[in-house]
């Protein structure tokens, strides 16, 4: 028997659903021109004069002498790009039907929370400052809050419809 959601119920998970859909859509979009935003944000000297002004200076190099001398390596990230952009065609399923489709917001609870072992085991071996690697790990944070809302609006709609 297909479960009914109360239409409240229904408004607030497609709310969350599109805060997902929409912000893996930005990070996947923004992955492409990677040496391009970084010296967008170099230039206005958003780090300001401290150890975040370092860091952007030292990647924005990074990533300007790769693809100068290597470029084909920058096809790594145009695959992390397609990624985030196909996890956000992901969640048109939930969308379309949250009952059904609920271990994908399961899904997404657990790749968030799965972001902080990689960025400190990976972004210690990788020699990333702690603040980026805690910058990485609000994703983690503020994608796992619209999921949680919203899985518990749908866990919270089959009890009340169960019979």
């Amino acid at each position: 028997m297909r479960q009914k959601i109360e239409a409240h119920s229904i408004i607030i998970i497609r709310r969350c659903i599109w805060l997902i859909i929409i912000g893996l859509t930005i990070s996947g979009i923004t992955a492409f021109p990677l040496q391009t935003e970084i010296g967008y944000l170099v230039k206005l000297g958003l780090g300001g004069t401290g150890i975040v002004n370092n860091w952007l200076n030292t990647v924005y190099l990074a990533v300007k002498t790769t693809n100068h001398n290597y470029p084909y390596l920058s096809y790594g990230t145009d695959w992390l790009a397609f990624a985030h952009l196909m996890l956000a065609v992901l969640f048109i399923g939930p969308l379309r039907d949250p009952v059904k489709n609920i271990w994908i917001i399961e899904f997404g609870i657990i790749a968030c929370i799965l972001i902080f072992p990689l960025a400190f085991i990976a972004g210690s071996i990788r020699g990333i400052p702690i603040f980026w690697r805690l910058i990485d790990c609000s994703f983690g944070v503020f994608g796992s809050l619209p999921l949680i809302i919203a899985y518990m609006s749908v866990k919270k709609s089959i009890k009340i419809h169960q019979i």
